[in-house]
Formats: structure tokens, C-alpha cells, sequence
């Protein structure tokens, strides 16, 4: 009878002991995995967050070429409510909110640089521009700034 409880004993020792193994290995799996399901997620979220950055920084741009535009071809003798005064409305605003929302999506440090670049080109298309040869350099300038920021800023 020693010998079956030995035996009995010794049966529920490898039992106990091959569940406490199965169990660690199925908790660290599940742990590995949650890990690895994390960091895709991680992965996946930080991609789209990439990608409507870049939207939102290719819609600041192509406003921007557009209020220029406006800002060069701004006739000496508009007022307010004209064709050009409606049309320049709608595209300051719109850049405005491309603006805006390069302030929510990037760092300061591109957003003060697209805040410059904005407040030129603002000032440009509302006041006109006195003269054409110093303000090409000084918009170049602010949008190579601004770029550069932007390419900092994506890394």
C-alpha cells in the first residue's frame, strides 16, 4: 500500500507540475501575442496618422500656391464684394482652416513656420504686394522655412 501512495503522490506531483508549466506557457503566449498585436496596432495607427498628415500638408501647399496666386494678380482697384473680392474670401478661408489644422497635427515648430508663411501671404493678398522684387525672396524664404520645418517634423 506505501508503494500506491508513492506512486498516487508522485502522479499528482507530475500532474500538478505539468499544469503549472502548461499555464505559464499559455499565459506567456497570450502575453507575446497581445505584444505583437499591440505594436501592429501601433504600426497601423501611426501610418494613418502619416498619411492624413501628409493630406493635410499637401491641402495647406496647394491653398497657398492659390492665395499667391490671388496675392500676384490683385487688381489695384477691387472692393468689397466684387468678383475677385468673393473668390479671395473663399480661398484665404480655406487656407486659414489648412492652417488650423496643421496647428492640431504637427509640432509648434512647423505650425509657427506655416503661421508665417500664412500670415505673408495673407498680408500679401489684402494689402498687395508694394513691391514684387522683394517679396519673392522674402515668400521664398518663409516657404523653404516652412518646408524645412514640415521635413524636420516627419522625420
Amino acid at each position: 500500500m506505501p508503494g500506491e501512495i508513492v506512486t498516487a503522490v508522485t502522479s499528482l506531483g507530475g500532474v500538478a507540475l505539468g499544469g503549472g508549466l502548461s499555464y505559464l506557457v499559455q499565459t506567456n503566449t497570450q502575453r507575446m501575442t497581445a505584444r505583437t498585436e499591440q505594436r501592429k496596432q501601433d504600426a497601423a495607427r501611426a501610418e494613418s496618422r502619416r498619411a492624413e498628415r501628409l493630406t493635410h500638408l499637401e491641402r495647406f501647399i496647394a491653398m497657398a500656391a492659390d492665395a499667391e496666386r490671388i496675392a500676384f494678380e490683385r487688381p489695384d482697384d477691387w472692393v468689397p464684394g466684387d468678383a475677385w473680392s468673393d473668390a479671395t474670401q473663399a480661398v484665404t478661408n480655406r487656407l486659414w482652416v489648412t492652417e488650423r489644422m496643421l496647428q492640431v497635427l504637427f509640432p509648434a515648430d512647423v505650425h509657427a513656420a506655416a503661421r508665417t508663411y500664412y500670415f505673408s501671404i495673407n498680408r500679401a493678398v489684402w494689402d498687395g504686394v508694394p513691391d514684387l522684387e522683394a517679396f519673392y525672396p522674402e515668400l521664398d524664404g518663409l516657404r523653404d522655412a516652412f518646408l524645412a520645418a514640415v521635413r524636420e517634423g516627419l522625420g
